[in-house]
């Protein structure tokens, strides 16, 4: 094993959902800069513009930039942007799943559109965004998907009533392992992250400065994550860095399911 190349990303080809904002846009700046080549998607135009201007910062000339909209909804959205990745950058070697939406209400008070909604994005969303990804990838019998979870699919966390959220991302995790299990005989590692709290812009609203300073203090780092921190652990579990790694679920929380 060349050691000095386990992380490496030269000329990597990386799909991700969600590349308009918070986690997703980090990983996309983080990958590009660390030599991949980026194909992004996302319902927010505005925000994959915003990500574009952020990789032009960057000032870097060899490497390459798409984004297209996609409704992770819509199987056939997503198999678009799929093959147009193909075409513009070649094989897809990674492909990170970020899309995804949180909100709360009671359960008791819960519409059935607002509960299906969530899976409809959350959970059947990565599904259909793996099942594409991985039909890509057997072409060439290698490739690795990473899905975005939460740690909320692993605890309940204290004040928050949203038992649709929480529900969504213990399926994630679990659709990780299934996946990575199903796919295993085709050279395809599939596993997820659970981060922890994170400093995304739904979490940097004026409303929830009150709640913030409840998360920090419930984590045993004592603050939130930023998305950059997300960056690292899906490295690790892209490249050969993790070869022996499927079907894992790691946990990016500062301490916070320890106690």
């Amino acid at each position: 094993m060349d050691f000095k190349t386990l992380f490496n990303l030269k000329n990597k080809n990386v799909f991700i959902t969600g590349g308009g904002r918070g986690i997703g846009q980090s990983l996309t700046n983080g990958f590009y800069n660390c030599g991949a080549n980026v194909s992004i998607c996302d319902q927010n135009e505005e925000g994959m513009k915003e990500t574009e201007t952020i990789l032009n910062e960057s000032e870097i000339q060899d490497q390459h930039f798409i984004k297209s909209i996609v409704d992770v909804r819509d199987k056939e959205s997503i198999a678009v942007a799929i093959s147009k990745t193909e075409k513009e950058l070649g094989p897809i070697d990674i492909a990170i799943n970020c899309a995804g939406i949180a909100n709360a209400n009671p359960a008791e008070g819960m519409s059935q559109d607002q509960w299906q909604n969530m899976f409809d994005i959350n959970l059947s969303g990565v599904f259909y965004s793996c099942q594409e990804e991985a039909k890509a990838m057997m072409k060439r019998k290698k490739g690795s998907i990473i899905n975005i979870a939460s740690m909320s699919g692993i605890i309940v966390n204290r004040g928050l009533k949203q038992v649709h959220y929480n529900s969504s991302k213990a399926g994630v995790i679990h659709l990780t392992k299934s996946l990575a299990m199903d796919w295993v005989e085709y050279g395809i590692r599939v596993n997820s992250i659970s981060p922890g709290y994170t400093k995304t812009p739904m979490n940097l609203r004026p409303e929830m400065v009150d709640q913030v300073k409840l998360f920090e203090s419930g984590t045993p780092m004592n603050r939130m994550a930023s998305p950059d921190e997300i960056v690292g652990p899906a490295i690790f579990l892209a490249t050969e860095a993790s070869s022996f790694c499927t079907g894992i679920d790691l946990i990016v929380d500062g301490g916070f399911t320890c106690w």
